[in-house]
């Protein structure tokens, strides 16, 4: 496709240098772009299309990179990334060796700061705009959070901590979904309007310097001019939460208007108290079936353009689990499940509406969700909170403090766990095995297939364990017709050699070994490992384990470490993530490269 305008666009700088009817055309350009890569390489949609506007107003307020940037979460930093000179690598956003769907300083020198999780950009932005001024630097930082990145706890830590200063640190609220202050019909509008309004903030400066130079009581004066103008706002906008932290309140302002945005950004930047700038976006803007269904095209597979109808699948793990909480919630009226702003994502979206006051969604607030279930389970209640794994990181101290040490059986289950994807490094769920198992008292389960989850589920419904059960995003490998159950399974026993593994890779384990000379062991509750178990595996000339997780504090190394304890003397070797980050790449690349695929698995094991 032909782009006049955007094809030009190399820097920020040249986005100031367009007219309004170039920068509506930009926009128009931009929209199409996003749009036709989104339809073939899947992502984030709805976020990016509310967005273009914004971020277009951003670069042409501030000077990127002096002035940094920060775009919480990042999924929403598509348009960034075509102003800043990365529109001819586009077409590789989120594949292999191509550009990050999120913000990454490795890309560009205008990506601040590495993004993927929410509510942290607030702390982020405060901590480099702190440290330009102790190096006495020029420019500013800006923080892009959303109203649902505003739900996490982190971000009114920042808030708390940055209002406090002196200066023109900025906060630039993208507001979706909700309406933060109380605002009163005509006169609200009138005063947004007035506020607004280059003049407005250009009247109020000089009024404010001429009142400071008057000589002996221009400072006084200047300060009950202030107080006065406080007290008749706060009448008007009956008070401001912002404001009430001691930040100067902008807008609310119509996030699809450069002009009016680019205004109230400059505004901001002239003030010596930090400001929130209130922006009003709709998501999925300019794409019909993202604006009437945002939430459905958050996170997107491909789909065709003219139709929004994606080829994925509707049976998968995230939706076997739902689908089995939502049986045992109608046995078992004591069953809650809790969800992380994930409803959909975590196959919770019919057990939301049946079971109303079972359920909640506490928003982007995993340590909350953590100790709510503790709280809940403490008064009887049988809750589940199902959470991405490598967003329930967040809520590690929350697992040891508020769950594990009164040993509290709250259920965790597990979506994403291992390798996911495209979506590269900050969601990789290849860590939680390691961290968990470190903590007394936790219970791990890692089944492989459809089956096994809904047993699983099942069985720790009905226990008072401490418990996580994890399982990969998509859709199960091929399923094997035997029984499995236990805490652990033998195949073909009796063999010298044993080859150990757990969750989706055992099916890759089981066709790379099928009709050789190895005793497979298939791991169904990986923590804590039985002495039995261990006994049995003393006895094998050679062990070869494969994880699909982090090595370090796995349960690879944990197995050998009890093996060493037992002086076993046989050879052992594990091949598992050596300590590093999985970059983007499909999910079948990714398992080939790691070693997890039957060709490297018949490699390393030496089959033919």
């Amino acid at each position: 496709m032909n782009f006049k305008i955007l094809s030009k666009i190399k820097s920020p700088d040249d986005v100031k240098k367009l007219n309004n009817e170039e920068l509506k055309e930009l926009c128009a350009e931009i929209r199409s772009e996003i749009i036709e890569t989104v339809s073939k390489n899947g992502g984030h949609l709805a976020s990016n299309l509310g967005a273009v506007e914004l971020t277009v107003a951003l670069h042409r307020a501030f000077s990127s990179p002096d002035d940094a940037i920060i775009f919480d979460v990042g999924h929403q930093s598509y348009t960034h990334k075509l102003l800043t000179g990365r529109f001819d690598r586009f077409d590789t956003i989120r594949t292999e060796g191509g550009l990050s769907g999120f913000m990454r300083p490795s890309e560009s020198k205008h990506d601040a700061v590495v993004s993927g999780h929410s509510s942290n950009s607030v702390s982020l932005a405060y901590g480099i705009y702190r440290a330009k001024r102790l190096k006495g630097e020029e420019g500013t930082a800006v923080a892009v959070i959303g109203d649902g990145a505003l739900t996490g706890g982190m971000a009114f830590e920042g808030l708390n901590n940055s209002g406090r200063v002196r200066g023109n640190f900025i906060i630039v609220l993208n507001d979706n979904k909700m309406s933060i202050s109380r605002n009163v019909g005509a006169i609200s509008g009138a005063i947004t309007k007035l506020r607004n309004r280059k003049r407005y903030h250009s009247f109020k400066f000089i009024v404010n310097k001429l009142l400071i130079q008057i000589p002996f009581v221009g400072k006084k004066l200047n300060s009950l001019a202030f107080r006065i103008k406080e007290l008749l706002k706060s009448m008007v906008y009956r008070n401001n939460f912002f404001e009430s932290l001691g930040f100067n309140y902008l807008g609310p302002v119509d996030g699809h208007n450069i002009k009016d945005m680019e205004a109230l950004f400059k505004a901001a930047e002239r003030y010596t108290r930090p400001s929130v700038v209130h922006v009003i976006t709709a998501k999925g803007k300019g794409y019909s079936f993202a604006e009437n269904s945002p939430k459905n095209y958050h996170g997107v597979s491909p789909f065709d353009v003219e139709t929004g109808y994606s080829n994925k699948g509707t049976k998968n793990f995230s939706a076997v689990a739902g689908e089995t909480l939502l049986k045992l919630a109608k046995e078992n009226d004591k069953i809650c499940a809790i969800t992380a702003a994930m409803t959909e994502g975590t196959g919770l979206s019919e057990f939301a509406s049946e079971y109303r006051n079972r359920f909640f969604d506490v928003g982007i607030a995993e340590q909350h969700a953590v100790g709510f279930a503790s709280g809940l389970a403490t008064g009887g209640m049988t809750p589940f909170f199902v959470v991405y794994s490598s967003f329930l990181q967040r809520g590690f101290d929350q697992i040891v403090h508020d769950c594990a040490i009164a040993n509290v059986p709250v259920k965790f289950l597990i979506d994403r766990a291992g390798i996911v994807g495209e979506d590269g490094e900050s969601h990789q769920g290849i860590f939680d095995v390691s961290y968990l198992s470190l903590i007394p008292n936790m219970n791990i389960y890692s089944p492989s297939f459809y089956s096994e989850l809904e047993n699983v589920i099942t069985r720790v419904a009905k226990n008072d364990e401490l418990c996580a059960v994890r399982y990969p995003r998509g859709c199960e490998l091929d399923p094997l017709d035997a029984d499995l159950s236990g805490d652990y399974s033998v195949l073909n026993d009796g063999k010298k050699t044993a080859v150990i593994t757990y969750g989706r890779i055992f099916s890759n384990v089981y066709a790379a070994t099928k009709n050789t000379d190895f005793t497979v062991i298939k791991l169904n509750k990986i923590y804590p490992i039985s002495e039995e178990l261990i006994t049995k595996l003393s006895a094998f000339e050679k062990i070869v384990f494969f994880e699909e997780g982090i090595k370090s504090g796995g349960i690879g190394e944990h197995i050998a470490s009890r093996l060493l304890e037992k002086d076993f003397k046989g050879k052992y070797i594990l091949n598992a993530i050596n300590d590093e980050f999985v970059p983007a790449a499909s999910v079948s690349s990714s398992l080939k490269k790691y070693n997890f695929d039957i060709g490297s698995i018949k490699r390393i094991l030496g089959v033919e």
